[in-house]
């Protein structure tokens, strides 16, 4: 590490985000499995698509397909897996694009580690509030009822803990909105908060 420098651009992240008429920032979205992060993120991407705004979706089983598909499920590469996510994510950031990142993300650590990259502001935690009552009567992929039958280890909320977040900037429960709602609570919030130029 000693002999690499960091080496300045000329374009900032200030003059990309002027480019896009936008603020960016990291919206990231934490729960468990089946609590409807990923299905809220792309409603989210889709609003701000129809809004003219810049955005991309980094999804928590997509990224494993790729970037993180050396990563298992143990506390170490939960961790590893969330780390690699933050610098993605601010690289987006840098970028100047609105980034909306969907994961269960389990520790309250690894989340705050990840808001610490960014600049103050920047990072937007969304807490999808359902409870795990509810998410396992969804169970979308049967991953709640494989781990039931001990088919699945370490899986967050049965045999591996989930940390909730203590001071989100958005808590959505989706027991009382539909995806469309919650997904429009978070574009009120862009709007308030400045993330949106006209």
């Amino acid at each position: 590490m000693n002999n690499l420098t960091w080496h300045q651009t000329v374009l900032t992240q200030s003059l990309r985000s002027e480019q896009k008429s936008q603020k960016p920032c990291v919206i990231w979205f934490t729960g468990l499995s089946g609590s409807g992060k990923s299905t809220i993120a792309n409603q989210v991407e889709q609003k701000l698509f129809q809004l003219g705004q810049h955005s991309y979706l980094l999804d928590g089983d997509n990224i494993r397909h790729g970037l993180n598909a050396d990563l298992g499920f143990s506390a170490e590469d939960r961790v590893e897996n969330i780390r690699r996510v933050g610098e993605v994510s601010k690289l987006f950031c840098d970028a100047g694009l609105i980034v909306l990142s969907a994961f269960i993300s389990p520790y309250e650590a690894d989340r705050a580690m990840v808001r610490n990259l960014m600049n103050s502001g920047e990072f937007i935690e969304v807490f999808i509030d359902t409870p795990i009552e509810e998410c396992e009567r969804r169970d979308p992929k049967n991953l709640y009822q494989k781990a039931r039958a001990g088919e699945i280890k370490d899986f967050t909320g049965i045999d591996s803990p989930y940390e909730a977040p203590k001071k989100p900037e958005i808590i959505l429960k989706t027991q009382h909105l539909t995806p469309n709602q919650a997904a429009s609570k978070v574009i009120d919030y862009l709007m308030v908060n400045g993330n949106l130029m006209p």
